[in-house]
């Protein structure tokens, strides 16, 4: 029995300024966005072409979810990315105004650095070191 990701719930204050941030930032693409009759929009987002798995925007409605857009995890990191280059993304994300955490971490395994999305939600990205 095989079991895949599929998506990966982020509550937004609005689908179009959430999806312009990602795909800024992190290049990603749409993969599904319909809106149907009763007004209710579903927005997929993949990074990379991966179009099995992704981010599943849905737009806060009730007070509860306002208050946890930014904060789904009580400060923990939503999300860990992965890259061939950190310096490069590092970069990019200086050059277009992402906030950052703290300065990258360098080992001997790993090189990583943490950053906030538009809303404060933690977003980790790593680079693999290989081994010798």
């Amino acid at each position: 029995m095989n079991t895949d990701l599929g998506r990966v719930v982020i509550l937004v204050n609005d689908y179009d300024e959430a999806f312009e941030f990602y795909k800024e930032n992190f290049n990603c693409k749409k993969f599904f966005d319909i809106t149907q009759q009763d007004g209710k929009r579903y927005l997929h987002i993949s990074f990379g072409g991966e179009t099995r798995s992704g981010l599943w925007f849905v737009q806060a409605e009730t007070e509860e979810q306002k208050s946890r857009v930014g904060n789904q995890t009580a400060g923990m990191p939503l999300l860990v990315l992965y890259t061939d280059s950190l310096e490069e993304m590092t970069e990019s994300l200086t050059e277009k105004g992402v906030k950052f955490k703290a300065e990258p971490l360098i080992t001997d395994d790993y090189m990583s650095v943490h950053v906030y999305d538009l809303y404060g939600n933690e977003i980790i990205i790593v680079q693999l070191l290989p081994g010798e």
